[in-house]
């Protein structure tokens, strides 16, 4: 079979741990391991495949307290850990008896991707792709993105010592601008929405044969990473799985992945038990799988964002159908929220927990809080929430709703005369 695909940059057959090939995800045709992302038999999209050998709870336990514990479970190195990288994953998982309470579920955690090196989930998915762009001969790593992976790639190419290309919407946060910028990257603002620069990104794969785009030539590797937050979840656990997960949704791959590793935890024999229901959360501003899933529709309509929540503004996502298809099978649903209740889902789990989320993590807190009062999601299971970013990024999404309640002068009198409760 032949695949669509940038040129080969290298003709030595890569070493990607226990991956053995790619494989079309609608009609099965199989492919070699390399920079192949869609199937030219149906045009559908390809994922890696594997032949799972060694894989134990002791074998897992025993590595280091990042990502590359599941090396085993990954399109990588066996000696992954070696070659300089960002060393992400491995963060908190926070019980959340406060956020619980006031939402009246029994017990509730948070999964807390804002401790990363560059403060997002966007860490995992491109260190794994740095990994397989090394064993593919890639001199450059780069992408389209709405911040985080800006973010993500540009550090990541500076700890590799490599140089790198990353292009954003112009209308970007300002915190995400300069802290890609910080990097040393080469940064390309463009007028556009992130769906114009994902096909500015795609006609420049082709055109640069020693550029990896970690979420185009090599989204195959890329999207393998979220699974690590599945597997985190269910260690950190005590090796079992949750009942219920409520995951942001912008390209839709997270989510598809998470679902993965909960399978593959099943399937390997590490955890007992069913894999969790999944719920998906979208901004309404840019809610294209949300409308799809309400309307019992199978394939998802593009739309022009138009939201707060920018991390999550992909307007025609391109795991999408398979989203659906997660939340369908696995008795979940995909909900959506206004900006201005997802203000509110980042105060609110800000007051209760002590943690800043970044719009996208207001988004998944606010779908919480709805499917709760909806009564879509059951009060008595165990549910984890994934807050995938830091609230600094994203300040101007709160910056006019709080702040002092007064301007005094240094004295008592003039501090009880603000009337606030002592």
């Amino acid at each position: 079979m032949s695949v669509t695909t940038a040129p080969v940059p290298s003709s030595v057959a890569p070493d990607l741990g226990a991956a053995t090939h790619l494989s079309c995800r609608e009609c099965g045709v199989t492919a070699p391991l390399g920079p192949f992302y869609a199937c030219v038999e149906c045009f559908g999209p390809v994922e890696v495949a594997y032949d799972y050998r060694r894989v134990t709870r002791d074998r897992i336990e025993s590595g280091p307290a990042n990502i590359w514990r599941y090396r085993d479970l990954l399109p990588v190195p066996v000696d992954v850990a070696e070659t300089p990288n960002t060393e992400p994953g491995w963060t908190r998982l926070l019980r959340a008896d406060r956020l619980a309470a006031e939402l009246g579920v029994r017990r509730l955690w948070v999964k807390d991707d804002s401790g990363n090196p560059t403060h997002s989930f966007k860490d995992r998915v491109v260190a794994v792709a740095l990994a397989a762009a090394r064993q593919l001969g890639f001199a450059v790593l780069a992408c389209p993105s709405t911040g985080n992976l800006a973010n993500a790639v540009s550090a990541a190419a500076a700890r590799a010592g490599i140089r790198s290309f990353v292009f954003v919407p112009r209308d970007l946060e300002p915190p995400k601008i300069v802290t890609t910028a910080v990097y040393g990257t080469t940064l390309v603002a463009v007028d556009g929405t992130y769906d114009d620069i994902n096909r500015l990104a795609s006609e420049l794969a082709g055109q640069h044969e020693d550029w990896a785009f970690v979420n185009v030539n090599v989204r195959p590797y890329y999207g393998e990473g979220s699974k690590t937050l599945g597997y985190e979840v269910a260690e950190q656990l005590g090796w079992r799985m949750p009942r219920q997960v409520v995951i942001p949704v912008a390209s839709g791959a997270q989510l598809v992945k998470v679902d993965k590793a909960f399978r593959e935890l099943v399937a390997l024999g590490l955890v007992d038990g069913e894999p969790p229901r999944v719920f998906g959360a979208q901004a309404t501003g840019c809610s294209p799988v949300a409308a799809a899933f309400k309307a019992g529709h199978d394939v998802v309509r593009p739309v022009r964002p138009d939201t707060i929540a920018k991390s999550l503004a992909i307007g025609n996502p391109a795991d999408g159908p398979y989203v659906l298809d997660v939340t369908r099978r696995t008795g979940g649903a995909v909900e959506d929220v206004t900006d201005e209740e997802i203000v509110d889902g980042i105060r609110l789990l800000a007051r209760t927990e002590g943690i800043f989320a970044e719009t996208a993590g207001g988004v998944t807190v606010a779908v919480l809080a709805k499917l709760c009062s909806e009564g879509l999601l059951d009060p008595d299971a165990e549910t984890v929430v994934f807050n995938t970013g830091d609230g600094l990024k994203t300040l101007d999404a709160v910056s006019s709703v709080v702040g002092p309640v007064g301007t005094i002068a240094p004295t008592t009198d003039a501090f009880h005369a603000l009337g606030v409760r002592a």
